[in-house]
């Protein structure tokens, strides 16, 4: 019946996520194994007389320790949409901070996307969310009829 969501005793729940190939502690791993690397060669030309090639290597450790952490950050990135006994309900977590937005009523309006990059809208009772961050483009509109069923069904 429902392709994105999940269909439970609680209500219709939608748990869409960043699509991340590597964990944040895989990614600890990966830098400490990078950083060792990097200045065990270092170190060897340190060794040999090529003293400039340990400051460089360091900056680059920042630089990639930078990116990371950027990316660490920003790995567990998601929203989780439910509808229950009427109300839908919409959490957004972004670089751990974490919002929530509840709907109550029958007048809750659910607007597909309006093109290829734009994201589903609800709106009710004066306030607004867009969802659908972590779908791909193709899918919105699926999501947007998907909200609206289970709105109706609720």
């Amino acid at each position: 019946m429902y392709r994105l969501a999940s269909v439970t005793a609680d209500g219709t729940h939608w748990v869409l996520r960043r699509n991340c190939s590597v964990t944040p502690r895989q990614l600890g791993s990966i830098y400490a194994l990078l950083s060792a690397l990097s200045l065990v060669v270092a170190g060897f030309f340190w060794t040999h007389g090529a003293w400039m090639v340990l400051p460089f290597s360091l900056v680059e450790l920042v630089a990639v320790g930078v990116a990371f952490l950027v990316y660490a950050r920003h790995a567990t990135d998601g929203e989780h949409i439910c509808v229950s006994c009427g109300r839908l309900v919409v959490e957004r977590e972004d670089a751990g901070r974490l919002s929530r937005i509840e709907f109550a009523g029958h007048a809750i309006r659910v607007e597909g996307p309006s093109g290829h990059c734009s994201l589903v809208s609800v709106r009710g009772g004066g306030r607004s969310a867009e969802v659908g961050r972590y779908v791909r483009a193709d899918l919105r509109p699926v999501l947007a009829q998907e909200i609206r069923r289970a709105l109706q069904g609720a």
